[in-house]
């Protein structure tokens, strides 16, 4: 049969048809929105204007705070617009758009936050040698892959995507355009591509995530001897970047490691780690980070000084 893609626009569901739940849901993710914007810069700005920027673990705390502002900004000024909107429509283009720039930074968080898993280890279990691997080379190196691998990742689904036909219906039973509800309106057979696409969203977080958790394992298993002292203050450095890690990747295995189908459930999932996550992850890195905390008070607290002396 020959199918033609005759949409030029898709109708979003949302989250709710409920007018004050729509109000409510506003509300609450405006507040996060400003949360992430204020977080996520507060961070920014104290690591560049401040010597942990020399630091390997902070150059790639700034980067993952510059990747999570991006990020939820795909979805997040979208979602809000449409639960004040009476009808809920995003063009085919920027359709394609948001499904790329969305699946490119979260691919690049995954893969910074691999970046800062090995750190964490070489810190930990070479300390001796932890200047000469994290060298400014190795890590801008890591940084550059962080981005190829997110732009493969990205780029792949474009690409299953971007062919497919539709020709009606154009209503995607969510809140923004992701690859699973497009799969589910094409006008032909998508079990290889979904297929592919677990491949690529499955496999490659659940590939990462074990990789992740084979660093710490490792770290536990070399800090086992040390004092319980010492034990405490390496692991310290560890629990806020797997706090992270198991925040992020819960939900994805939720919604990625399985079939290519769409459950009413994915909505609630995907929101942890499009809005959620970005919100937490600078007070989670800040409140169990006495370096980050110190770096904040003396960034800013001379900056109100600065602007207070300008003021008189």
């Amino acid at each position: 049969m020959d199918y033609r893609n005759n949409v030029t626009e898709f109708i979003l569901l949302g989250l709710s048809k409920s007018k004050q739940v729509q109000i409510l849901c506003f509300l609450f993710f405006l507040l996060c929105y400003l949360v992430i914007w204020l977080g996520n810069v507060v961070i920014m700005v104290s690591i560049t204007c401040s010597q942990l920027m020399g630091q390997p673990m902070y150059l790639f705390l700034n980067y993952l705070a510059f990747s999570d502002l991006f990020y939820t900004s795909t979805v997040t000024p979208k979602l809000m617009a449409d639960l004040l909107a009476e009808r809920k429509v995003i063009s085919y283009a920027n359709c394609m758009a948001q499904l790329f720039t969305t699946h490119f930074f979260g691919g690049v968080e995954v893969f910074v936050l691999a970046g800062m898993a090995y750190d964490r280890y070489v810190a930990i279990c070479k300390p001796l040698h932890y200047a000469i691997i994290m060298n400014k080379q190795r890590c801008n190196l890591i940084l550059i892959a962080s981005c190829a691998g997110g732009l493969v990742h990205s780029l792949g689904l474009f690409l299953l995507t971007i062919f497919l036909p539709f020709c009606g219906p154009n209503e995607i039973d969510h809140y923004f355009c992701d690859v699973y509800p497009l799969l589910k309106l094409a006008c032909t057979e998508t079990d290889k591509i979904g297929f592919l696409v677990v491949a690529n969203c499955g496999l490659m977080a659940l590939g990462i995530f074990i990789v992740l958790m084979a660093s710490y394992f490792m770290i536990l298993y070399h800090v086992r001897l040390y004092s319980a002292e010492s034990r405490h203050k390496a692991l310290s450095t560890c629990s806020s970047h797997v706090t992270v890690v198991i925040l992020f990747f819960a939900p994805i295995f939720i919604v990625y490691v399985r079939p290519a189908t769409t459950l009413p459930e994915d909505k609630v999932f995907t929101l942890f780690y499009t809005i959620i996550v970005p919100m937490l992850n600078p007070l989670i890195y800040t409140l169990r980070n006495m370096e980050m905390k110190k770096a904040i008070r003396k960034v800013w607290c001379n900056k109100m000084i600065v602007d207070r002396k300008l003021l008189i």
